[in-house]
């Protein structure tokens, strides 16, 4: 009879974090106190990361080490097999299509299509004949319904290029625990494109917006997943000072060519710095409203937020939600990538990344080394116009080999900042932000 199999330190993290937590850090102490790393543990937890753990008398009890975090899930990340991409893109979901881009993967200044992520919430629809003749219907509360052609619209309007930041509302939502409903996006649910289009304030000024709007509702061509014709997928809507902001557009191209099918094509809305499900794609119909809309999408606990804090797994109080509106501050290191090795001797690291803090900009990121004991400033640059993000860099000097953990931290001009670990949990997994982790193991 064959013996009991013993789980390796990286098995029991990821199946029993607290239990793995006892063995490397010796702890039998209340909860909450800290333990430090000793003996066997740290000789097994070192083996376990690939070296010797430098700084590791700061390294907090309870963490689970981000190395041992990359070979969830079991077998490594689904690569998503879809035209028009790099093979970059890591696959959370078939029905509907989602892919997420990894961190490292985000390093251009704007992102290009191939790899720019992907969120569906139902079955694309086929690429028309003649895209100029897709008709946009402006109607509701306004004075002139209008039925304009993408050919009108290019005529009639004023065309705008901007640079911007698009992101899901979920994104982050690994980071919750318990876990969230819904694709377990990490950071990459983003992505910064050049969007060109005219402003929707053209369009609804141009329809004549009554003193009785207060709101929109948006439609597009997406099939329900269940195949009933004429279902609706997904209906967001947005306040009137929203879609009025001179930064949401009706978009039809995307990086100078026109939107990929996947992302719109031939025209789609962005509203950026809010939840990118507000920007349907295969854009058919926006309906100005004399009240919040209540489409397939919004209302519960859709896209919303706690207003106080509940437990987490608890039950929902519809009462104590709100709708997500701008986006949590966010920073990303894009260089180096999670798990780069380095040569031995090599003590300096460069470091880039990239931050956005959705209708806010950022005012500082800053990196650590030693698990968050000490803070270093990046060089932080300006957006190229409101809502790009902003690219930063820094330098960090290695003490010695061994295995690092580089953390960064975006703080906003409202001076919020990124927390250790997603707060305000929600059953719906929305606003998550905690700082990103990348390992670094310099040889001996």
């Amino acid at each position: 009879m064959a013996g009991k199999r013993e789980r390796s330190l990286n098995e029991l993290y990821l199946d029993d974090p607290e239990r793995a937590d006892a063995v490397v850090f010796g702890r039998r102490a209340a909860p909450g106190r800290r333990g430090f790393l000793k003996g066997a543990g740290l000789a097994a937890l070192s083996a376990a990361v690939g070296g010797p753990i430098a700084f590791a008398d700061r390294l907090p009890s309870g963490l689970l080490p981000v190395a041992l975090a990359q070979g969830t899930p079991p077998g490594g990340p689904k690569i998503l097999s879809f035209e028009g991409k790099e093979g970059v893109l890591v696959s959370l979901g078939d029905r509907p299509l989602v892919a997420e881009t990894p961190e490292h993967q985000l390093d251009d200044d704007t992102t290009p299509n191939a790899k720019f992520f992907i969120r569906n919430n139902g079955i694309q629809p086929q690429v028309p004949a003649d895209p100029e003749g897709w008709t946009l219907t402006v109607d509701g509360e306004v004075n002139t319904p209008l039925g304009l052609s993408l050919g009108d619209i290019k005529k009639r309007f004023p065309t705008v290029d901007l640079t911007m930041v698009l992101e899901c509302g979920g994104n982050g939502r690994s980071q919750f625990n318990p876990p969230a409903r819904g694709n377990q996006w990490t950071n990459g649910g983003t992505g910064c494109a050049r969007w060109t289009g005219v402003r929707l304030r053209d369009l609804l000024q141009a329809a004549g917006v009554k003193p009785s709007a207060s709101h929109t509702g948006h439609y597009g061509a997406d099939q329900h997943l269940s195949g009933e014709a004429g279902k609706v997928v997904l209906s967001r809507g947005m306040p009137l000072a929203k879609a009025m902001e001179e930064h949401s557009l009706v978009a039809w191209a995307m990086n100078g060519v026109p939107l990929p099918a996947v992302h719109g094509f031939p025209v789609r809305l962005v509203v950026p710095g809010w939840p990118g499900s507000l920007s349907n794609k295969w854009l058919t119909r926006i309906w100005v409203r004399d009240k919040p809309h209540d489409g397939p999408g919004m209302g519960g606990t859709s896209y919303s937020v706690p207003i106080k804090p509940m437990v987490p797994g608890g039950k929902v109080d519809e009462k104590n939600s709100r709708d997500l509106q701008s986006m949590p501050v966010r920073a990303i290191i894009t260089s180096p990538a999670n798990g780069t090795e380095l040569g031995a001797g090599a003590r300096t690291l460069a470091l880039r990344g990239k931050a956005w803090a959705g209708d806010f900009t950022v005012a500082r990121v800053d990196v650590s080394i030693d698990y968050g004991a000490t803070w270093l400033p990046s060089t932080l640059g300006q957006p190229r116009n409101r809502y790009d993000w902003q690219k930063w860099q820094a330098n960090v000097t290695l003490p010695s080999e061994g295995y690092y953990e580089v953390w960064a931290r975006a703080t906003d001009g409202q001076g919020r900042m990124q927390p250790h670990v997603a707060g305000n949990w929600n059953p719906q997994g929305y606003g998550a932000n905690a700082m990103h982790r990348v390992a670094v193991l310099v040889s001996a």
